[in-house]
Parts: C-alpha cells; structure tokens; sequence
C-alpha cells in the first residue's frame, strides 16, 4: 500500500488548517456581544436588565388595522425629503409652547425643517429662513432627543443619538377628502408629562425594524442587525378657525374611532414622522425628559409649525384627494 507523499501531507493539513480558521470566522460573526459582556443574550432577558421602561417585541400589540375607506376617501399620500438633522440643529426652544423663551437645559430637542428656530424665537420670527427639506417645506418639525444612558449618569448627559434615517409622510382620511393646512397652524403629538400627569395624552409609539407589524409605548430592546423604530403621528382634524389654542391642542385633535373627525373638526393632511435609530442590543438608552419624568418613554411629544408654501400644501392635497401616490423624496 502507498503513502501519501510529503508534499500530499502538507496540502491535507494546510486544508484542514483553513478549515478550522473558517469554523473560527463563523463562530465569532455570529455571536453577538451585549453592553453587559454577555454572548448571544435574548431580546428579553436585556430587556429585563435595563428595566421596566424596555421590551422585546415579542408578544407586544400588533398595529392595529387602519379603518377601511369609504368611497370619496382621501386615499393618496405625499413623502418628502427633510434630511435627518445633519446640520446638528438642536437647542431647548419650545416655539411652540413657550415662544420666546430657552427650555431646561436638561431638555434639548432635535429638529429637521426650519433652521431660523433659536432659544428666542417666534412662529413668526423664523418666516423665510432657510430649511432643511428639499422640496422647499419652511415648516418646522421638532421633539427631544434620544441619547445614550452612560453608567452611573442619568441619561441627561449621554451621547446624543441622531436618527440614521428619517421619513416623513403626509397621508389622508378614510372619511373624505382633506382641507389644506393654514399657514402658522401649531400641532401638537404626544404629552412631555405624561408620567405624572395620567398617561391620557400619551402618543409613544414605538418599534423594530424587523417587526414593524408589532408597537409598543415602551422603549424596544431589538434584535441584532435591527434599528430602534421611533413613530410621531400627528393630530388631523382642525377646527376650522384657530392655528393656535391656550394649551396648543384644541385647534387640532386626533380622529375619532372609524378615522373620522369629531363633530365641528375638520380632516387636513396627517403627518406621520418615522426615525430610525442603530443601537447596539443591551445598549441603555432614552429621551431627553422634563425632570420628574424618569425618563419614561411614555413621555415622547413632537411639535409642528406649518409654514409649507400655499403652492406646496395646495400639490400635498391634490395628491391626497385623489388618490396619487407622491414621493418628492426621490
């Protein structure tokens, strides 16, 4: 019987040498390390190491179905580009709430759209100034931030976490067609003291990418390779009259059940603004709250000046109205 011959014998080994670095490779890029050091762990079991305010999507709500059109319904939608802050466009103004005036420090909010918006402004000061969204939009869109929880902080010093994508969709009533929105109309998404004061205003909606047909008002923990889905979905009915109201609410409301306007109010284009965040599984993280908060993700609120030109807010019904799908985005 034959021997393999020496150089043989070299090239069985240098094969089977290869192999082991292969199986190493594989190993290693398929184990996920977590902020606690440890390998593989599940969605669930972070979640219960960072606390309360945190879940996995398994087992959360599913989106509830939207509510089926009626004929005449106002069944388009209109995206557009507005960037995802790149120009690092954040202070503690509330333009909104308290003109005029610089917030808390420890409440800093992040903004896409109007870029005129300082501690001292107005609705009207910022008319004209420049804008981050490519279609022309003048309108301001703003909410906290979201920063990373260092060990040993309380979160109001972390990293700040820009959005690594950002969308922003206009879509239209299941119940009839949409008015335009009025120049200067203020609205108002979600409560910043909702942990103290009930929860009946809250509006903290959020998700995975990988499991966008699931939604929680608690901050998700998610799957490896899987953004933190962050949704702002804006009030549409307005009152017909008001662009402001005392508690900045009352001139615009959300849709009743059945997607429909209370009595008095009137359907008008709904923002829905969806962020996408890449955060580490196991990674401690939340938003900028008001003291007193505890940082709950139930306390999540955005606003809204509308300064779209009267052209564009005009091109956004139209494409509402009858039904086109419309994408300036692109």
């Amino acid at each position: 019987m034959s021997m393999p011959s020496p150089r043989r014998r070299g090239l069985v080994g240098y094969m089977l040498a290869l192999e082991v670095i292969l199986a190493v490779i594989v190993v290693v890029s398929t184990t996920t390390v977590s902020a606690f050091g440890e390998r593989n762990p599940s969605s669930a079991d972070l979640a219960k190491r960072l606390g309360p305010f945190y879940t996995a999507m398994d087992g959360t709500a599913h989106v509830p179905a939207p509510a089926p059109p009626v004929a005449g319904a106002s069944t388009g939608s209109y995206t557009w580009d507005c960037g995802r802050n790149e120009e690092h466009h954040l202070n503690t103004a509330n333009v909104v709430v308290t003109p005029k005036f610089p917030g808390p420090p420890h409440h800093v909010h992040d903004y896409v759209g109007n870029l005129g918006v300082q501690d001292d402004s107005t609705a009207e000061s910022i008319i004209g100034a420049p804008t981050t969204c490519r279609n022309g939009d003048d309108s301001t869109y703003y909410w906290p931030v979201v920063r990373y929880v260092q060990p040993g902080q309380d979160g109001h010093g972390g990293p700040i976490q820009l959005p690594v994508s950002l969308t922003m969709s206009y879509t239209g009533s299941p119940r009839g067609p949409v008015l335009p929105m009025p120049r200067l109309l203020r609205a108002t998404e979600g409560d910043a003291v909702a942990y103290t004061n009930g929860g009946a205003l809250a509006r903290s909606w959020w998700t995975c990418s990988n499991t966008l047909s699931r939604q929680t008002s608690k901050y998700p923990v998610c799957d490896p390779g899987a953004e933190v889905v962050r949704i702002l979905d804006f009030p549409s009915c307005w009152d017909g009259r008001q662009v402001d109201s005392p508690d900045h609410r009352a001139q615009m409301t959300f849709p009743v059940a059945g997607g429909g306007c209370a009595m008095g109010m009137f359907a008008v284009p709904h923002l829905r603004i969806t962020l996408a965040y890449e955060i580490p599984p196991g990674q401690r993280y939340q938003i900028d709250a008001f003291d007193g908060q505890a940082n709950s993700p139930i306390t999540d609120h955005a606003f809204l000046i509308n300064l779209m030109p009267d052209t564009l807010m005009a091109k956004v019904v139209d494409c509402l109205n009858q039904g086109r799908v419309c994408n300036d985005a692109l």
